[in-house]
Parts: structure tokens; sequence; C-alpha cells
């Protein structure tokens, strides 16, 4: 069965294209200002107070009230297997769990750690910038004794598997 429409060179228009007009009719007009809309910061805080019992759910527990989609993204990753933890030992003893894909470089790592440090110091305040390139030709990550020297080398080629300790070790001088 043939559909008719609006014939381009007489105007003339279908049934179907009355009908579309019906309903249009029918349906509410956004165009008119609603009378009870909310303040942005009103619906700010109703969010956040939704985020916030969503954070309470077992599986999502362990994340902070100000969550962020991606680490929201990185905790179902986790549960599902397609994501790993690496838990990253600094010099100061703080450990922290960085969550990384499977098939990660090292490279990878160093960008989850970097952006591990970024939330936290959004979070807590104190230094507004650090120079990552400083850190990384002042620092390494170590695994078993073994320096994550090749940015290009997949963690698993290292033998670093799901909850794994990787160290960030200073580097020694060479004279």
């Amino acid at each position: 069965m043939e559909e008719q429409g609006e014939d381009t060179v007489t105007g003339e228009v279908s049934v179907k294209d009355e009908e579309l007009e019906k309903e249009d009719l029918t349906a509410p007009n956004f165009e008119e200002e609603d009378e009870e809309a909310l303040p942005h910061s009103e619906i700010l805080d109703i969010f956040e107070e939704g985020l916030a019992r969503l954070v309470q759910d077992p599986l999502l527990c362990d994340l902070p009230i100000q969550v962020t989609l991606e680490e929201v993204n990185s905790q179902i990753a986790l549960e599902y297997g397609q994501a790993m933890t690496v838990r990253v030992l600094k010099a100061d003893g703080e450990v922290m769990p960085i969550v990384v894909v499977q098939n990660a470089t090292v490279l990878d790592l160093k960008k989850a750690i970097r952006r591990f440090m970024e939330l936290k110091q959004q979070r807590e305040g104190g230094v507004k910038h650090v120079s990552w390139r400083y850190v990384w030709r002042t620092f390494h990550l170590v695994f078993q004794g073994e320096k994550l020297d090749d940015d290009k080398m997949r963690l698993k080629d290292y033998g670093i598997r799901n909850r794994d300790e990787v160290t960030f070790m200073k580097k020694l001088r060479k004279k």
C-alpha cells in the first residue's frame, strides 16, 4: 500500500499529515513557561541526593559521594570483569586503587594515576598543579622488582593481574 505525503509541486496535504497535525494539537505545549520550574541549584541538590543514595548500593559503595560518571563506569567494568584494579603504593605508604581496562598499557596506567590524583586534589583541595613530566622523570613504576619502562607494553605482559601491587619508586641519579 502506498503512503501519501505532501505533493511538493501542488502543496496538497495527505490524510496522514492531517492526522499528525491533530496529534500536535493534543500534545502539551512546551513553549509555555512552567510555573513550577525549579531553579538550577535545587535541581542540582536533588540530583546529588539521588546520587548519594545510589552510591550506597553494595556495588558502588566504594565510590566517593562526589562521584564522576567515569568512576561509576569503571566500577561497573570491574564488576563485569572488563577492568582490573592495580594497587599503586606510594613512598609515604598510601595505596591508590587504580582501575584500568584488562588490556591496559603502562601509559594507560600512568594516565589513570594522573586522573586519580587530579580527582583527589579536587575533592580534598591542596596542590593546584602537578608537573607530571617531572613526576615521570623522577619516579618510575616497579612491579616485583621490574621497572615498567616501556609505555606501550601491556600490563599483562609484565605479569600484572587484578589487585596486584605496583610501587612508585624514586629513580636513582646517575653520576
